[in-house]
Formats: C-alpha cells, sequence, structure tokens
C-alpha cells in the first residue's frame, strides 16, 4: 500500500524538476541571446560615423534634446554647434530644427530654443524652420521629412550625437529619406556610461516598433 501511494508522488517530483530544467534552460538561452544582441547593438552604436557629402545638401536637420528653461542644455548645445558649424562651411543652406515642448511651464519648445541659440550665434532666422511637435527621434525625422516634402528638398544631414546616430540613420532609412547623411558629435558634457545603455535600449525599443509599423500594428 505504502509503495503504490508513493509512487505518483516520485512521478510528481520528476515532472516538477523535468519543468524547472526546461525553464532554466529556456532562461539562459534568452539570456545568451540577449547578451549576444546588446553585443551586436553596442558595436553598431560605436561604428556611428559623419558621413557628410562634400557637396552641399537641401537642409540640415538638427536633432532635439532637453531644455534647461528658457536655454539648450549643454548636451543640445553641442549638437547646436556641430550643427552651426557645418552650416557655416556651406554644408546645406536651411536648418530644420526639431522637438515639442519639455514641459508644461517651459517656455519654449526644444526648436524654440534652439532656434534662438543659433540666430544669436548668427544663422539668420529666414533659414531656419521650426518643428514644435517631436517627442522622440522617430517623430524628430517624421515631422523633418514632411516639412522636405512640402518644400522639396531631397538631401539631408542629420546632425546629432555619435552615439545616437546609428538609430538616426535606421529611422530616417525606414522613412525613405534619400541618401541621408549623419553629422555627428562627440559629447564632452554627457555621461556616456548612461546614455549609451540607454541608447542600446532604445536601439532595441526601435526595432520592435519598426516591426509594428511595417506589419501594420502600430
Amino acid at each position: 500500500m505504502n509503495a503504490r501511494s508513493g509512487g505518483p508522488v516520485v512521478v510528481t517530483k520528476r515532472k516538477r524538476m523535468s519543468v524547472l530544467r526546461k525553464l532554466l534552460i529556456t532562461f539562459a538561452v534568452l539570456v545568451l541571446l540577449g547578451l549576444l544582441w546588446v553585443g551586436y547593438a553596442w558595436r553598431l552604436m560605436n561604428g556611428a560615423h559623419s558621413s557628410v557629402p562634400s557637396s552641399a545638401s537641401d537642409v540640415g536637420i538638427i536633432l532635439g534634446a532637453s531644455m534647461w528653461g528658457d536655454s539648450p542644455s549643454p548636451g543640445l548645445r553641442e549638437r547646436l554647434d556641430e550643427g552651426l558649424r557645418l552650416y557655416q562651411e556651406g554644408k546645406f543652406p536651411y536648418i530644420i530644427v526639431t522637438g515639442g515642448l519639455d514641459r508644461a511651464d517651459y517656455k519654449y519648445t526644444e526648436a524654440e530654443g534652439m532656434r534662438n541659440y543659433l540666430v544669436d550665434h548668427g544663422v539668420p532666422a529666414s533659414a531656419i524652420i521650426l518643428e514644435n511637435k517631436a517627442t522622440s527621434t522617430y517623430e524628430n525625422l517624421l515631422f523633418s521629412r514632411e516639412i522636405m516634402r512640402e518644400r522639396g528638398w531631397q538631401s539631408a544631414v542629420i546632425v546629432t550625437h555619435q552615439y545616437h546616430g546609428m538609430r538616426s540613420l535606421d529611422i530616417a532609412k525606414f522613412l525613405d529619406y534619400t541618401r541621408p547623411a549623419l553629422g555627428l558629435t562627440e559629447s564632452r558634457t554627457l555621461q556616456m556610461k548612461y546614455h549609451k545603455p540607454r541608447e542600446v535600449l532604445a536601439y532595441t525599443k526601435w526595432k520592435l516598433d519598426e516591426l509594428l509599423l511595417l506589419t501594420g500594428l502600430k
């Protein structure tokens, strides 16, 4: 009686151990795949480089970043300074500044703060086009593309930080930009120990969003 009653208990324990072993193997495989993906994305991120053509493009697009009150943050000023340098070198005659309102109590959107900075540094207001709605890199480039199409512009130099270049270029290609180029700057003010891992997560999210957009689920 005891032997027979113990049989099902032993079988149940074996099933539980088998299920646990499968779960551990599955978890280990997922961790390994995750590490491989992170390594792949990290390599792509670090491999992004400036590709400004020798001939002038129709427009430069400076991607937004946070405002500090009424003024661009140090990181955003780095992007603006790079865009200003390229503009002064004749790489493009017009600049799109793109980015919406960071906080409801702020006086300026990112784009407005960027325009003010560029005008203060000698760029004519007539050469600057504002895009005031974007809240993400995807929207930065989506809404800027709409401006380009309205004006009949074909070529663009996308100005941002080096670590942000890979995702920006990938999104531009998804949005059917014609030969998008990158104008990249290294940061001396941002903490790369934070921003680079965050960018890997942002790139991962973008690839998932891309899949949803391609399948019509977003």
